[in-house]
């Protein structure tokens, strides 16, 4: 422990430091991060929730995933952790949309980006 308890170990700071933003987090604490959210949603997988954020996915999540979750608010920046709920709310209303175009009989576009287009293209 630091001086007078009040100062934790450097290891500590640093965590707090990445949790808050203050720092980029390094290869290795990116693949921490990831491992923690891979593990809360396996878990969210595990009990069928989609959105953890709000109503009775949060309440299942809260009660059933709360280990996984302190692991992964403790090992990712918390905009992280907002960021990977939401985008897992986001990719599966993606999904249902893709799935229910499909039964709607949609047809497949191809899409071109400019990254297809000829470098002449454009300018």
């Amino acid at each position: 422990m630091g001086l007078f308890g009040f100062l934790s170990s450097a290891e500590d700071k640093r965590k707090e430091e990445i949790r808050t933003g203050a720092v980029a987090p390094d290869r290795s604490e990116r693949q921490r991060c990831w491992d923690a959210r891979d593990a809360f949603w396996r878990c969210l997988d595990k009990h069928d929730v989609v959105d953890s954020l709000s109503g009775e996915g949060k309440r299942i999540a809260d009660r059933e995933c709360a280990p996984e979750h302190r692991v992964f608010e403790r090992d990712c920046a918390s905009a992280w952790v907002t960021y990977f709920k939401k985008y897992r709310v986001a990719e599966y209303q993606k999904k249902k949309t893709f799935e229910r175009l499909e039964k709607e009989g949609a047809n497949k576009m191809p899409v071109q980006s400019s990254r297809d287009l000829p470098a002449t293209a454009g300018r």
